[in-house]
């Protein structure tokens, strides 16, 4: 069975290297906005973009957060897991660093963005999983995403269930 997933990452930095695990298809994975969807969304303010994010999100079970430099530090992305794990969704990080930018480039490997989340008295970190893939180059990081994605899904939703 294919999961429908939601991918969550940092649009401006990140899109090109989320677009290569997007592709992998083993997960049907929400549309990304376009540039100018986007701006038509936050024009509205806060409350368009939550009602956005909550359509994207509907029908979805798990939020696979794709991990850049700067992906901890973004506020929605916060909203899409807090959000997430309150609608019962699987939550699992994969960090995408090693994956070629568009310029050919590897990014700084970016903070566990479930460090600064709790749950309790726990970092969300403690259960949530985020995965920093093996490989020497862009290519073998890549393979090792693939091989396992649909795994870390399946696991993020199992791990979830536990926490009802």
């Amino acid at each position: 069975m294919v999961r429908r997933v939601f991918y969550s990452f940092h649009y401006e930095r990140d899109n090109w290297r989320a677009a290569q695990v997007r592709n992998i298809r083993t997960m049907e994975g929400n549309q990304p906005a376009r540039d100018n969807d986007w701006e038509t969304v936050t024009r509205g303010g806060t409350a368009a973009i939550k009602r956005w994010i909550a359509r994207q999100m509907k029908g979805r079970s798990c939020t696979v957060v794709l991990v850049g430099t700067d992906t901890a530090e973004r506020p929605w992305i916060e909203h899409e897991i807090i959000k997430s794990w309150n609608d019962r969704m699987g939550v699992v990080g994969i960090h995408i660093h090693g994956l070629l930018n568009r310029h050919g480039q590897f990014p700084y490997k970016g903070r566990n963005p479930f460090n600064s989340l709790k749950l309790g008295e726990s970092r969300l970190s403690s259960i949530v999983k985020c995965y920093d893939p093996a490989g020497a180059n862009s290519r073998e990081k890549y393979a090792w995403i693939a091989r396992h994605l649909a795994n870390a899904v399946e696991e993020a939703i199992q791990i979830r269930q536990r926490y009802y």
